[in-house]
């Protein structure tokens, strides 16, 4: 079986891929262990578009990262999570944010339920190439707002064409005609 590096789905938005790299990163900031994100097929989306996994090595660790999940996402983003479960026994703690869900697991649940295994049909990646994805699409979605496409590359600004003295001199003389008109206009207008 030959896998193919797919190109990520157009229909998720940039938004949604911003708060799963977010919350990627308040994983790693509070060390969780072996995170992954797995880009969800069309198929499975009615669930949601990702899921975020990350494993903690004790209780204290898995509630401490989904509190900062749960903070960073407030803070930054002002999203809240439509539900949390699991956070007062601490060895599954699923925090559910409509287009993504963040699972954060104790190293043997996360072993024994395997969420990775039962997605065959999702996109594993870690968060450097989530990352790397993302800073394209938005790369992309510049481009295309500037009116470029890839094949283009960077336009260069037309040269400004330099006036003739003799245009100069014209437009010197037609700003001199003008301007004593609009003084006479002014002084009628004062005598009246």
């Amino acid at each position: 079986m030959t896998t193919t590096k797919a190109q990520p789905l157009a229909r998720i938005p940039n938004e949604t891929r911003i708060l799963v790299q977010a919350a990627a990163e308040a994983c790693e900031d509070k060390k969780g262990q072996d995170t992954r994100i797995l880009e969800l097929d069309p198929v499975d989306s009615g669930l949601a578009d990702f899921f975020l996994i990350t494993s903690a090595t004790n209780d204290r660790q898995a509630v401490a990262i989904a509190d900062e999940i749960e903070m960073r996402l407030k803070r930054d983003h002002g999203v809240l999570a439509h539900s949390v479960e699991g956070r007062r026994q601490g060895d599954w703690i699923l925090l559910d944010y409509v287009d993504f869900v963040a699972h954060v697991f104790l190293a043997e649940r996360r072993a024994f339920y395997d969420i990775e295994r039962l997605r065959k049909s999702a996109r594993p990646l870690t968060p450097g190439e989530f990352d790397e994805e993302l800073k394209a699409a938005l790369r992309e979605k510049t481009r295309t707002a500037r009116g470029k496409t890839v094949e283009d590359g960077p336009r260069k600004k037309p040269a400004a064409k330099k006036a003739s003295t003799a245009e100069k001199a014209k437009n010197k003389a037609a700003a001199a005609k003008k301007a004593p008109a609009k003084k006479t206009a002014k002084k009628k207008a004062a005598t009246k």
